[in-house]
């Protein structure tokens, strides 16, 4: 009982100094940004972090994306290996692995999903300088509910305290500037309409939203970095392995624009990718929606369903990935034709470029949606690879 007893005080006082150990370490970094939202938070993220380094500020990035990636003070990347399933407890580990570079800030992405892991993301493992929101649309509804108004809730987790909040949620902003005033912060909407023109957004090698780059160069200026600097350092940033990108492919007299949308997963986002596709892509010849399904992420492919009925202006819906029975299924209900569904399933790269060109006959448009896992990234990459140069 005596060896219990001691053993049990040795574990509270090593995660007492663990804990004192990390505010330690936290708190000689002087710019800590905290970057939380449900789309384009590893986009924002490497944006800011572009921004400060150009600026001089000594910067170091983390991305829990597509890819995990530790982004150095030389904008060089770091792979994030895991042994096991994602955990917060990462956070702290990769601020012991940085310090030791001596950052004056760190961009860091929340990874938190859980309303209460969130909060103590913020509280107890970052205490951003500046806090980061970037929208707040239907995702992981289970842990953060089925509505926009509880999503926005949950998110408001990460304001930070005694600081300031940059937000592009235009419709919930109330929501967390209510949030701020109880932490002590101030709150502020950044939205791309009137701050960033077209012609600074086609600067961009990649295509990126404007409410992303006016959200990163609201924060840089707030960290007292000139807007021309942050911008400049911005278009020299390496995107995120799941950001928007167009591919042309031609293959004999045939052409296919292939359009990777596969990271921006819930039907909101999506569907504004689809129009914007449609208005400044046109004519798009035969439109295909290639939706990759996981199996673990069957409820998002339903909700990716029912949006491309209602929104009917396509020719071949196209299933790839995992659990195709079922969602055949939910296809039949959405009354989507037999006639537009191709069960293509989870196939080699090379045999899903082979079987959408030959759906074509002279030019056609695949938007990819859904998952970036369960082949869906392979079959981005072999496009990509194969598209035509200079495009």
């Amino acid at each position: 009982m005596l060896v219990l007893f001691f053993t049990l005080i040795g574990l509270i006082s090593y995660g007492v100094w663990e804990y004192f150990s990390h505010q330690k370490l936290l708190h000689q970094i002087p710019i800590r940004i905290h970057v939380n939202g449900t789309r384009g938070k590893s986009s924002v993220t490497r944006l800011i972090a572009s921004g400060l380094r150009a600026a001089g500020i000594r910067t170091v990035g983390k991305v829990t994306g597509t890819l995990p990636r530790i982004i150095d003070l030389d904008g060089n990347e770091v792979a994030i290996v895991r042994t096991q399933k994602a955990n917060i407890i990462e956070q702290t580990k990769i601020l012991r692995f940085i310090q030791k570079r001596k950052p004056q800030a760190l961009v860091i992405e929340c990874m938190a999903v859980l309303p209460e892991y969130q909060w103590m993301c913020e509280q107890h493992m970052i205490h951003a300088t500046i806090g980061v929101i970037t929208n707040a649309r239907l995702d992981h509804i289970n842990e953060m509910g089925h509505f926009r108004e509880q999503t926005s809730r949950s998110l408001s987790n990460t304001v930070p305290k005694n600081s300031v909040l940059y937000t592009s949620e235009k419709k919930y902003f109330p929501i967390f500037q209510q949030a701020a005033e109880r932490n002590g912060s101030k709150a502020h909407l950044a939205i791309g309409d009137g701050n960033v023109t077209v012609e600074e957004i086609k600067r961009f090698s990649y295509i990126e939203h404007p409410d992303n780059v006016a959200l990163a160069l609201a924060v840089c200026m707030e960290a007292g970095v000139d807007r021309q600097v942050a911008l400049d350092g911005m278009y020299r940033c390496v995107p995120d392995s799941g950001a928007l990108r167009i591919s042309r492919n031609i293959d004999g007299d045939k052409e296919v624009v292939f359009v990777n949308a596969l990271a921006a997963n819930d039907p909101e986002s999506t569907d504004v990718i689809w129009k914007q596709i449609e208005a400044n892509y046109s004519p798009l010849g035969k439109t295909m929606i290639l939706l990759n399904s996981r199996a673990d992420r069957q409820e998002r492919s339903v909700q990716l369903i029912e949006m491309v009925a209602n929104h009917g202006k396509f020719d071949h819906l196209i299933l790839s990935g995992e659990s195709l029975e079922k969602l055949t299924g939910f296809t039949q209900r959405y009354k989507i034709p037999k006639s537009k569904i191709v069960p293509m399933g989870w196939v080699k790269p090379e045999a899903a470029y082979q079987h959408i060109f030959d759906l074509v006959e002279t030019k056609g448009t695949v938007i990819a949606i859904g998952n970036m896992g369960s082949g869906g990234i392979e079959i981005f990459r072999y496009f990509f690879h194969r598209r035509r140069i200079n495009d």
